[in-house]
């Protein structure tokens, strides 16, 4: 974990659940709650990756996590992680919708199903999850949503066009949960991370070191995004009492300097 500027007590007395915490970001993400005092839990679809990512969290912080093995394409079984959060809490502070999936297809060959999958797990699934969490945030203290999406949400996609409409659908879910929920005491924002080299990153997207180099060559400051920063900037989001409806833009200048996906992508297919 990288230096935290905040207060270690931040979160203390609070309950906070990653979806896609098992792993990656999200792991990151629910470590950094729990080295903030909080308690949390964790949703995945591996229950392996959960087991791994409670030792991560306990070894760290000595917080020992919550978890529950969830699809978020499937509204019962979303349900049932609400069901299991009332259950052992009674009421949420923190909501950080993580799940995703991502992989390079040009629409002229993606098949309806890849074009579903992804959109399921980002768009539906954040869906799902922040509804069947809504009542639980409602018994919440300052509760807060945060929603993860991509710098090609407000631009375009080309060879990741599921995951641009996706990610584009949740930055405009989470402008209108915002207004809807402002009355209900429940502050809804998202972050836009940099890139990441997160095992499933490079698996999907830079399997190869060259690519690597030619996605930080797009980025200002000239270096990959990690986790742990990533996270801070999650907690900022969870913790500012006036802030709802926005974005938070962490990627290192890179939405600035322009698209990137275009030429890599095209070379990635090709």
């Amino acid at each position: 974990m990288v230096d935290s500027p905040l207060r270690t007590d931040l979160f203390a007395g609070s309950r906070a659940l990653v979806t896609g915490g098992g792993t990656g970001m999200g792991l990151a993400f629910a470590t950094a709650f729990a080295a903030h005092g909080a308690q949390v839990a964790i949703a995945s679809r591996n229950a392996e990756h959960l087991e791994a990512g409670a030792a991560t969290i306990a070894t760290a912080t000595g917080v020992e996590a919550l978890t529950q093995v969830v699809n978020v394409r499937d509204t019962e079984s979303v349900a049932a992680l609400a069901a299991t959060i009332e259950a052992e809490w009674d009421g949420l502070d923190v909501l950080v919708n993580n799940a995703a999936g991502n992989f390079f297809a040009p629409v002229a060959e993606m098949s309806e199903n890849a074009w579903r999958a992804v959109v399921d797990i980002v768009l539906d699934g954040t869906f799902r999850v922040s509804k069947a969490c809504h009542p639980l945030l409602r018994k919440g203290n300052n509760s807060s949503v945060v929603n993860i999406v991509a710098n090609y949400a407000w631009s375009s996609a080309p060879y990741v066009a599921h995951s641009g409409a996706a990610k584009a659908g949740v930055l405009n879910l989470t402008r209108s949960l915002a207004l809807e929920w402002a009355s209900h005491d429940i502050r809804v924002n998202a972050l836009c991370p940099g890139v990441v080299p997160t095992e499933g990153a490079k698996a999907n997207l830079f399997p190869a070191p060259e690519m690597e180099q030619m996605i930080v060559d797009t980025i200002p400051r000239g270096r990959l995004a990690t986790a742990d920063e990533m996270a801070l900037q999650v907690l900022w989001l969870a913790s500012s009492d006036y802030t709802t409806g926005e974005c938070l833009v962490s990627d290192g200048g890179q939405w600035l300097a322009g698209n990137p996906f275009y030429t890599f992508g095209r070379q990635f297919v090709d």
